[in-house]
């Protein structure tokens, strides 16, 4: 699945199941660094979903 598709929820659930994998210590090198990758990049689209909703938070607060 595409990140861009992804509700922030989803991103945040594939988070911990790759956190979950990547403590039980049973993948290989390369899985284990496709999945650290992945695990960055969705970290930093779940920070900017994060970011996009407090600047529409603040937003309608002042308009408010």
């Amino acid at each position: 699945m595409n990140k861009t598709e992804l509700t922030y929820e989803e991103a945040a659930k594939r988070l911990e199941e790759i956190a979950d994998i990547l403590e039980k210590n049973e993948a290989s090198l390369d899985e284990t660094i496709k999945l650290f990758e992945e695990g960055t990049e969705l970290t930093a689209y779940c920070n900017k979903k994060l970011s996009e909703a407090k600047m529409k938070i603040t937003k309608l607060e002042k308009e408010g």
